[in-house]
């Protein structure tokens, strides 16, 4: 008989112990989970949820990078852009002076003028050529690391880059190409003939000290390569537009997306403070109430139970 009684009281401390310590263990849970703002810090917490958090991390760093593609592309097109706007700017000035050139009464003095401005504005097209990114790629290359364009000891400037611009991997199965080469900016035909601007700005400024027995004849005729050098950079221009919009409309939509991942990852795994300040009220309730039964059952002898 006694042994019976001590069993049945050796398994009702074990189970009241075993309650209050499972019991303990929610109490700790809660008071961590609002002391954090972090609902599952184990997978074993919510598996499902876990799994969903994990894909959600996954989502994130794949868009974090992406972000990071679509934000280097976009300073290196907006770069691209403003050297573009600047060949542009120098192209339409070298018109107005081949025009001015071209006049009969421009005069040997002020042909020899213009062909000291051009001299200028030649250099200043061979640096914007030759422009580099941020981070020190150069813009008109293509994919080749070498400067773009070089010139040889007679003033001769060729490309020295590649017609391959690459892509950059900015959405899920979207890819931008990064700019545009400089053959495509600043070389074209001028009536089935290959040429280029820098060629161009040379024979304008060569013209009036002996490069041309008609320095005014030779201006008229340049025109045709100047309006060929326009439309050239123009037409990068309008490509550089289009790329760089579009990396704006999907700057905008990782955005969203990187806002719609966050509310989902809050959702699924930050503390609901409120429910878990209700539900440890609950828990701590239910601990005391088996505390205080604990001790009062357990102090009973067998006498003041008979």
């Amino acid at each position: 008989m006694m042994t019976g009684i001590s069993n049945s009281t050796s398994a009702f401390f074990d189970r009241s112990l075993g309650q209050m310590n499972d019991l303990r263990a929610s109490l700790e849970r809660f008071q961590t989970q609002i002391a954090t703002g972090v609902r599952i810090e184990r997978g074993s917490d919510d598996p499902v949820a876990a799994a969903r958090l994990r894909a959600l991390t996954r989502l994130e760093r794949r868009g974090e990078t992406e972000a990071e593609n679509a934000a280097r592309l976009g300073q290196d097109l907006t770069q691209a852009s403003n050297e573009i706007e600047g060949v542009v700017a120098i192209l339409q000035r070298v018109r107005e002076l081949a025009v001015a050139a071209g006049s009969d009464t421009a005069g040997a003095s002020g042909r020899e003028a213009i062909a000291l401005e051009i001299e200028q504005l030649g250099e200043e097209l061979f640096a914007r050529s030759n422009a580099r990114s941020i981070t020190g790629a150069p813009l008109f290359a293509g994919t080749a690391g070498a400067p773009a364009f070089v010139r040889d000891a007679a003033g001769n400037v060729t490309y020295n880059g590649n017609s391959q611009n690459g892509t950059v991997p900015v959405a899920a199965g979207t890819q931008i190409e990064r700019g545009v080469t400089g053959d495509q900016l600043f070389e074209f035909d001028v009536n089935g003939t290959p040429d280029s601007a820098f060629n161009v700005l040379s024979g304008l400024a060569l013209a009036p000290r002996g490069g041309a027995a008609d320095p005014a004849q030779a201006a008229q005729d340049a025109l045709a390569g100047i309006d060929a050098a326009l439309d050239s950079a123009t037409r990068s221009q309008t490509i550089i537009g289009t790329r760089l919009d579009w990396v704006n409309a999907i700057q905008q939509d990782q955005e969203t997306r990187a806002l719609d991942v966050a509310a989902q990852r809050s959702q699924i795994g930050d503390t609901d403070v409120t429910d878990a300040i209700v539900r440890l009220q609950q828990v701590l309730t239910a601990l005391e109430a088996s505390q205080a039964s604990f001790t009062r059952i357990s102090s009973l002898s067998l006498f003041n139970a008979l």
